[in-house]
């Protein structure tokens, strides 16, 4: 830390990616915790200069110099540099909270939701702390509250995930194919026409298939058993943010054409019983999630009215009575926001108030 300043410094790795811009339009409410921002990116943004919470920051290289003098470092970079870049700075001693899935799974490398357990900031031997990913995020302070209250068994879920989750690609491929399609209302009258317009128009795809006008059933990579890569994140993730490493899980990924906002619809058991009256109340009381759930005025939350907002949303607020001990529930939360970059801002901020010996609540 500066010797004029006892608060800590903050460096931003991918300052310019999709998630590093949603940091610095959070960041203004959160300057206050740091004596210096320093922000990094791809050699094509360096030297531009960025505004945030009225400082000119001006993009530096990603190089080791950069973290000289960082004592946090918030990263998202692509994933084949991660380990050479994260390695490095916690070698250096600089806390890093990262956002890519290289770390999550790793054994010292706590996975902390601010609101659920923070206690596992202080977890961290080898100075690395990983942000779950954003699927995790939309759902887990309002199973974090549930499980409190209930003891959490079991969870069948389906995701609807944003063109987004793919960073600044995804979203401009959506956006490419939407404008292929526009005003074409003979389409989809026969297999195969929406993708062999949309190949034709704008050849390979960041998606295993076109998007627009369509759901995508399959996010990630295969990972075997009939399992992709985003279903078996999500199950491994989930259980160990909530402590519950038999925490009995199954998942369905599907990409959905929605530019930001990731839902989840969740059927969830408990190992008590549990009613929605109660439930209602406890998710209530819950930081960061906000119950929109009033099914006969036609209330509940959807990715275009939730997106940029810092909560989670949750409606659909439901019991079956063949299922005593389970709910369900719909939940949706802008995936850049609170599932990345603010989380990363809040445990960042958790980090200062340790290093400053600040009250960490």
């Amino acid at each position: 830390m500066g010797s004029n300043d006892d608060r800590p410094v903050l460096g931003v790795v991918g300052a310019t990616g999709a998630v590093g811009r949603v940091i610095l339009s959070v960041l203004p409410m959160y300057r206050h915790e740091w004596s210096e921002v320093r922000l990094a990116a791809a050699a094509d943004d360096v030297g531009t200069t960025v505004t945030v919470a009225g400082e000119d920051l001006t993009i530096q290289p990603l190089d080791e110099a950069f973290f000289d003098g960082v004592d946090v470092a918030l990263v998202d970079i692509p994933p084949q540099i991660t380990h050479e870049w994260v390695d490095y700075a916690a070698g250096r001693g600089v806390v890093v909270i990262d956002n890519s899935i290289t770390y999550r799974g790793e054994e010292g490398v706590p996975l902390v939701v601010a609101e659920v357990n923070p206690e596992e900031v202080a977890n961290r031997p080898r100075g690395i702390i990983a942000n779950p990913g954003a699927t995790v995020m939309t759902m887990i302070d309002a199973l974090g509250v549930l499980h409190r209250g209930w003891g959490l068994q079991s969870l069948v879920v389906t995701s609807f995930q944003a063109a987004s989750g793919l960073g600044r690609a995804g979203i401009a491929r959506l956006l490419d194919e939407v404008d292929v399609v526009a005003g074409k209302r003979d389409l989809a009258q026969h297999p195969g026409d929406i993708r062999r317009l949309i190949e034709h128009e704008l050849g390979d795809s960041c998606f295993p298939a076109p998007l627009a006008l369509n759901v995508i059933p399959f996010v990630g990579y295969y990972e075997g058993a009939g399992w992709t890569s985003e279903e078996g994140k999500l199950r491994d993730e989930t259980r160990k943010i909530l402590g519950l490493p038999d925490l009995k899980v199954m998942a369905t990924c599907v990409r959905v054409p929605v530019v930001s906002s990731h839902s989840i619809s969740v059927h969830a058991t408990f190992s008590r019983p549990i009613d929605v009256d109660r439930a209602r109340r406890a998710i209530i009381e819950a930081p960061m999630v906000v119950l929109m759930d009033d099914p006969e005025t036609g209330e509940f939350p959807t990715p275009v009215d939730v997106v940029g907002a810092d909560p989670r949303f949750i409606g659909r607020l439901r019991q079956s009575p063949d299922f005593p001990r389970s709910l369900d529930f719909f939940v949706s939360g802008d995936n850049l926001r609170k599932g990345a970059g603010l989380n990363m801002l809040q445990t960042a901020g958790l980090v200062a108030r340790e290093l400053t010996g600040a009250d960490p609540a």
